[in-house]
């Protein structure tokens, strides 16, 4: 399995493949991953210039440890197998595919993604997927979705494109994403993929935004798709454990592994009745701490 699979995703910053200006340097904000988009972002008769651009930037800029995701065009247009040949003999780390409804959409990518790896000499399996899921559609074939391929490393929902098929509009309470929002991280944690939120556009509202980053935080979504720096803080800081969470998540931890030779399958820590159901949630609180370069234990 490809190591980048697994790796810390918090952030995924939006940016126009296009323009010089945003894709030089988007490092010193210290997102987890740029999303480089050749497709919403990009008129119609930009879409080489988009492309050349693109190719240039995987090649020629130190991003300095940051996931360079491609979102390529639709399936439906003439231009996506020349994004995916583009990015990949660039050098990315992932290709997004939009507007995904099927495992034969993950499938044709995915094919595309080998042929060009094998022609531009990169190793086989590098090039990773993640789909975006923006239709009724594709939130119920979700799961089929997910386990579609091996290079996929998880699903985004975008807000903006599903709302509009499900015939109602972003409203800001959560609401109308609420059953996509569940449908989708329950078939990610069965296909043991990521899971990612749509972006909140309103710049303004930076409270609400903060909310919506708690909410989705404890649905148990793996980050948040992004469109400011001004973003990236808040999504880290409220993607990254406390040390109330991870002194008590070593105690778990500890305290299970210790009780487990002795025989013992239920006990107290802090006053709190723990079993070995929570042990996989302590070790997840302590590796993502690690990963956030906040963990100074032993572990």
């Amino acid at each position: 399995m490809n190591p980048n699979k697994k790796r810390l995703r918090r952030s995924m910053m939006f940016l126009n493949a296009q323009k010089p200006g945003l894709v030089k340097d988007p490092y010193i904000y210290k997102p987890d991953s740029i999303m480089l988009d050749l497709e919403d972002a990009v008129a119609e008769n930009q879409k080489d210039v988009a492309r050349f651009s693109l190719y240039h930037a995987l090649k020629e800029i130190d991003y300095r440890g940051c996931e360079r995701v491609v979102r390529i065009n639709g399936l439906d247009t003439p231009y996506w197998k020349e994004d995916i040949r583009c990015a990949v003999a660039g050098g990315c780390d992932a290709i997004r595919i939009p507007k995904t409804e099927t495992p034969e959409d993950v499938r044709a990518v995915e094919a595309e993604i080998l042929q060009a790896e094998k022609d531009f000499n990169i190793p086989e399996g590098r090039t990773l997927i993640m789909a975006a899921i923006e239709s009724a559609r594709g939130v119920m074939k979700a799961l089929d979705v997910c386990e579609a391929s091996d290079r996929l490393f998880g699903i985004a929902l975008s807000g903006g494109d599903y709302t509009k098929d499900l015939q109602t509009r972003i409203t800001g309470t959560g609401v109308e994403l609420m059953g996509a929002r569940q449908n989708m991280i329950i078939a990610a944690r069965a296909a043991k993929v990521q899971c990612f939120d749509t972006v909140f556009t309103n710049l303004d509202d930076m409270e609400g935004f903060r909310k919506e980053v708690e909410t989705i935080h404890l649905m148990g979504f793996d980050g948040k798709s992004i469109v400011n720096p001004r973003q990236i803080p808040v999504v880290h800081e409220i993607y990254t454990p406390t040390q109330k969470d991870i002194i008590f998540a070593e105690k778990v931890v500890k305290e299970i592994d210790e009780k487990k030779e002795l025989g013992i399958g239920v006990f107290t820590v802090d006053g709190k009745m723990i079993d070995i159901a929570f042990y996989d949630g302590a070790k997840r609180t302590i590796d993502l701490a690690k990963a956030s370069g906040v963990y100074k234990g032993d572990l």
